[in-house]
């Protein structure tokens, strides 16, 4: 068998090394013109990194990010609503990694080239057409290296994992149109700074409409007492009737006079300013929050979706590349020793579709972050008493119905008997 990967992401590198794990062959077409680690920080959750762990990648990992030690959950005056260990420290096997985007993306990147050949990675291919038969499926691929050469590549499998605007989703789904967005707008940075708390935790402050969020994702290069500080500031700017202000990604430069209305005298915390962490960030990055509507169906005949091209979904919950890598477990599972891959691919279809419909559906709602909604809709101006506005046991029903819903409670993630 050999299965064609579009897409050189989190999504698409993790399936070329997890069907290398199985045994199955594999190529992977990137339309750049080359594999750049791109975005800011991300956290990936133990029920992925189980996965990555399996794959051999931990201590890569580990040189790259910070394992998360705690989350804390506030409103915008820093008022403290909840706060709960993480990873390891609550008890998982398995760690919790606050992470560079890129450099996850890059700890991938490089164990495929090692694992598949960096021949089978192909860059600057931008895929114009699939086509499939009862032996097998074709993809037409125009060199974007200066030459629009056209390149034809055969095989049994088709896994469109190229993001939020995929062209293997436009194919199937040709009027289903832009993604969709809620109104609200997200900047993001990164930048040395001083630790703060236990050097390894993380705060998320303020509900739906305004939000920020602190935390470290690297020591790597930082001086003594410092870390990579990733930052991030959402707000309401327009309505859910209106089309994104400009296409959503992750490189899009964003200006300081921009972000700071909607941090300055809107949030404090007494262990660290924020408005000082983004005046002292080189690069603001900014970008619609969107995502799209569920589909019911991934798979057709040959060809099927994974990760952001799948389920692309708001960054609550920290989902989005946890998912695009348990995507790749599942498929390389199914799709081992199978002699019908249309079928293998149903399995996966049938597998992942109900739990990322909920997921995607449930972050619409805030996910796990709906604790600070709730307590700011009963009390917008703080409390004296938190629990004469919430108690603790309806606070940790939301996260832990939560980390249920989307697969990554301790007893679905931990190893039996440990």
């Amino acid at each position: 068998m050999k299965v064609l990967i579009i897409g050189g992401g989190v999504g698409g590198f993790a399936t070329a090394l997890s069907l290398h794990d199985v045994g199955i062959e594999c190529e992977l077409f990137e339309q750049s013109r080359t594999i750049r680690e791109l975005g800011v920080g991300i956290n990936t959750l133990p029920h992925a990194i189980k996965e990555l762990a399996e794959l051999g990648l931990l201590e890569a990992l580990d040189r790259v990010a910070v394992r998360t030690y705690e989350l804390i959950y506030c409103n915008r005056f820093g008022q403290e609503i909840l706060r709960q260990p993480r990873g390891l420290d609550a008890g998982y096997d398995y760690p919790q990694f606050s992470i560079h985007r890129g450099k996850l993306q890059g700890v991938l990147h490089e164990a495929a080239e090692a694992r598949i050949g960096a021949a089978k990675i192909h860059t600057a291919h931008q895929l114009v057409s699939v086509e499939q038969d009862a032996n097998g499926v074709t993809a037409t691929f125009i060199r974007r290296d200066g030459t629009d050469e056209q390149v034809v590549v055969k095989g049994d499998v088709l896994i469109g994992a190229d993001g939020i605007h995929s062209t293997v989703r436009r194919q199937f789904y040709p009027e289903e149109g832009p993604p969709v967005w809620n109104g609200l707008m997200l900047w993001r940075g990164a930048v040395q700074y001083p630790e703060f708390l236990t050097g390894r935790s993380m705060i998320i402050a303020g509900g739906m409409n305004s939000k920020l969020v602190l935390y470290p994702i690297s020591t790597e290069g930082c001086a003594p007492g410092t870390n990579l500080l990733n930052w991030a500031v959402l707000s309401k700017i327009g309505d859910n009737n209106t089309l994104p202000p400009r296409r959503e990604d992750w490189n899009r430069i964003g200006e300081l006079g921009d972000v700071l209305p909607y941090v300055q005298g809107v949030f404090t915390h007494d262990v660290i300013d924020p408005v000082d962490v983004i005046r002292v960030s080189d690069a603001i990055y900014e970008y619609p929050m969107c995502d799209r509507n569920p589909l019911q169906q991934w798979t057709f005949g040959r060809v099927t979706l994974l990760g952001d091209a799948a389920h692309p979904m708001y960054p609550m919950g920290s989902n989005g590349a946890s998912q695009a890598i348990l995507d790749a477990r599942c498929l390389a599972s199914l799709l081992v020793n199978t002699k019908d891959v249309a079928a293998a691919l149903k399995a996966y279809e049938a597998e992942r579709i109900p739990a990322t419909t909920q997921i995607v559906n449930n972050n619409r709602k805030g996910g796990p972050e709906r604790v600070i909604d709730v307590v700011e809709a009963r009390a917008p101006n703080g409390f004296k008493r938190l629990e004469d506005v919430a108690t603790k046991e309806e606070l940790e029903g939301i996260v832990s119905g939560y980390s249920k819903m989307a697969g990554f409670d301790q007893t679905q993630v931990n190893r039996p008997g440990g």
